[in-house]
């Protein structure tokens, strides 16, 4: 059991949630949509006023970090314990968009308290999340009697999150011996439901291509050339088909290779989750579930890879008909990847597939973005189990396991740094990520406080490099 008094911690933390909410509620106030040119100017001030934020907290260092595009901040908090392990926490302080004529009730940048549940843009993404280590560390330190964290403690927060993170990963390879940790922790993120905690174990990647069929140098027309000439459209659709398998496998040859494979217990946490199959359907607005023969839905979502296609278009789409053969079509291809795949070894795969089904007569391009790397923390991993500890002591009640299906930056981190990626969120879906009347609920935000006040020493007693 780590040094830290549960009791202690929740004194403290009720003694300060006032004054919490209360800064939390100004920063709030600050529209840093870094998606806008308009706001680039209140992105900023945010960045400004976290820094200030965490000085007050106690920070020794604490910086804003210039890129290319909005600032991120930076702040390190050495343990007295020169032996203690390093953790940096990850987390952004931009925000969606977001207007009252979106369907908001009230401002969205005027926080307004509903009962227990704050509402504001930014409340649960991603600032109540990033907010939650100021108290957090404050209870430790109250309650362990401690004047500086039990490990070495760093933050990262960046200002583009929301914009796709276009800068991220060249600022932390240039600060790499200043953000160097033996593992992260990203507070943004998300949990089950308010009834069931649960700890994220990683995220897909992602991989997207268009690719682009040329055949006639201009349309021509489909009495006088059909039948004797390729066209493009037509090729298109033999690439998409040809794309899966009768078993909705990915059929590109090699796209699997080097995949982890879900264990026995992997396969029965995620069956302990309360699974309501029709629910998930009608958030997914769809009729029917599809996907890999062989796998749950929760299985395909979070731990298979895909190949989905995002679009497809060639030829006339205009009213009526024009009977021409078009002289290009395109479709665009995206990958989510698991933890095995190599982003650069899809690229290839893809490339090697599509040369082989082109035919004579028609020439292609293939196009690659820049490709986000899955992660995934082995579930027997100890400092893994040091947030479920954490976890556990603050909720009272088992913690279980998920995965996430989309992709983001926390895989740049992983594969910058070589150090775990852990998933500490407390949002549940009712928050409303990025939708109008976005909230976060006070009680499960307080647990956020709770759990990391309880991490800092749990990881310095069980987790030694």
């Amino acid at each position: 059991m780590s040094e830290t008094s549960d009791s202690a911690v929740r004194t403290y933390i009720e003694n300060h949630r006032a004054a919490f909410l209360d800064d939390l509620a100004e920063w709030l106030r600050i529209p840093s949509v870094s998606a806008q040119p308009d706001h680039s100017e209140d992105v900023r001030r945010s960045a400004d006023w976290l820094a200030a934020a965490l000085r007050k907290t106690g920070f020794p260092t604490t910086e804003v970090w210039e890129t290319p595009g909005a600032p991120a901040v930076f702040a390190e908090w050495p343990s007295d314990d020169p032996d203690a392990p390093t953790v940096l926490v990850y987390g952004h302080h931009d925000v969606q968009p977001a207007a009252r004529e979106d369907g908001w009730d009230t401002d969205p940048f005027e926080p307004v308290l509903k009962g227990n549940r704050l509402h504001a843009r930014g409340a649960a993404d991603d600032k109540g999340q990033v907010f939650f280590h100021t108290l957090g560390v404050r209870a430790h330190l109250a309650a362990t009697g401690r004047t500086a964290p039990a490990v070495h403690l760093k933050l990262l927060v960046e200002g583009e999150e929301e914009s796709g993170s276009p800068h991220f990963r060249a600022l932390i390879e240039a600060h790499e011996d200043r953000i160097a940790a033996d593992a992260v922790i990203v507070s943004d993120t998300g949990m089950w439901s308010e009834d069931t905690p649960t700890v994220c174990t990683g995220m897909r990647g992602l991989a997207e291509c268009e690719i682009e069929l040329h055949g006639p140098d201009q349309d021509i027309h489909s009495g006088s050339f059909g039948g004797a000439v390729p066209n493009p459209a037509t090729e298109v659709a033999r690439l998409v088909a040809a794309l899966h398998d009768e078993h909705a496998r990915v059929a590109i040859p090699g796209f699997y290779e080097g995949i982890t494979e879900l264990t026995d217990r992997e396969r029965a946490l995620f069956a302990e989750l309360p699974f309501d199959e029709g629910r998930w359907l009608s958030t997914a607005h769809s009729h029917g579930t599809h996907g890999e023969a062989g796998h749950t839905t929760l299985e395909r979502i979070w731990a298979r890879p895909t190949a989905e296609v995002n679009g497809i278009g060639g030829g006339y789409q205009g009213v009526g008909s024009k009977t021409i053969i078009p002289s290009s079509a395109l479709v665009k291809l995206s990958f989510r990847l698991v933890a095995g795949q190599d982003p650069d070894h899809i690229e290839q795969a893809v490339r090697a597939w599509a040369a082989d089904r082109v035919p004579a007569g028609i020439r292609h391009t293939v196009t690659f973005a820049a490709a986000t790397r899955p992660c995934l923390t082995p579930l027997d991993h100890p400092a893994l189990q040091s947030v479920v500890r954490a976890m556990g002591r603050a909720f009272e009640q088992k913690i279980r396991f998920t995965r996430e299906g989309g992709s983001g930056p926390a895989a740049d981190l992983q594969d910058v740094l070589g150090a775990p990626v852990l998933f500490l969120g407390i949002s549940v879906p009712s928050d409303g990520w990025h939708a109008p009347n976005e909230k976060v609920e006070i009680d499960l935000l307080l647990k956020g406080v709770e759990t990391t006040a309880h991490l800092w020493g749990d990881l310095a007693e069980n987790w030694r490099e």
